[in-house]
């Protein structure tokens, strides 16, 4: 099943703006491993039900944050 087939269009722009607002506040926000996880857990948020562009991005800073702690 692909995503969009999952949420409506309004949350399709909500995820793809949550994305791009995360993965803009990091320098390596464009590999392709970094992007993959926050998506997942911006998939994970919206599955949940929270759908607002506020908890879809805080819900990909939390990751983006994890993996910079990780990195330490």
């Amino acid at each position: 099943m692909m995503i969009e087939d999952s949420f409506d269009r309004r949350i399709l722009a909500n995820m793809e703006i949550a994305l791009e607002r995360v993965c803009g506040k990091t320098p390596c926000g464009e590999q392709h491993d970094v992007r993959k996880r926050v998506a997942g857990a911006i998939i994970r948020c919206a599955k949940s039900g929270n759908t607002t562009l506020g908890a879809l991005t805080e819900a990909g800073e939390k990751v983006l944050w994890r993996m910079s702690g990780d990195a330490a």
